[in-house]
């Protein structure tokens, strides 16, 4: 029982070996690639349009959002300082008031942050398939075996790195030529 480990080792060693060989043969054939897409996305010309676009299409809320919050700290400053001499049904009503649109804010806020997640997730995919789009038509058009991204890699140099090369690439493309 002890002898069929020692020879089970020696058999991988051995395939290792053999194969070993071949596999480096092939390896220094193969043409392999870096791509850091953190970095692409962050810089190509298709991200800063999708900001500005969302920026655009979520300014008007955003702005109305903010004159709604300091109308608020208005209403609760007048509460805090004349409180005190109000009448108590003016001040109930003025309370009344203060709570009902603070529950409608907080309503509002929260559908903008979902709404704007929402916009941005669909903005974020849109940009991933059209970076991958990008990467998978260079691979092959220049002959590449293997692409790798920073997610699988710890160290890559720069001699393999193609990320510039894909974002001149998605630069061009936005700029209508290809």
């Amino acid at each position: 029982m002890k002898r069929m480990p020692a020879i089970l080792v020696s058999l991988v060693l051995a395939m290792v070996l053999v194969f070993g060989s071949a596999g480096t043969a092939l390896a220094a054939d193969a043409k392999v690639a870096f791509v850091n897409i953190n970095f692409i996305m962050e810089r190509s010309p298709q991200a800063e349009s999708a900001l500005e676009a969302l920026e655009k299409e979520f300014s008007p809320r955003d702005a109305e959002l903010v004159a709604e919050r300091d109308a608020l700290r208005q209403m609760q400053e007048r509460l805090e300082r004349d409180g005190d001499v109000m009448g108590a049904e003016q001040r109930a009503e003025l309370e009344r008031n203060f709570r009902n649109r603070s529950r409608e804010f907080k309503r509002a806020q929260d559908m903008f942050s979902e709404d704007l997640n929402v916009r941005r997730n669909e903005e974020l995919g849109r940009l991933q398939r059209l970076v991958q789009s990008v990467i998978l038509e260079m691979a092959q058009q220049d002959g590449y075996d293997l692409v790798l991204t920073e997610r699988n890699v710890l160290f890559a140099s720069e001699r393999i790195n193609i990320t510039d090369q894909v974002l001149e690439r998605l630069t061009r493309q936005n700029r209508g030529g290809r």
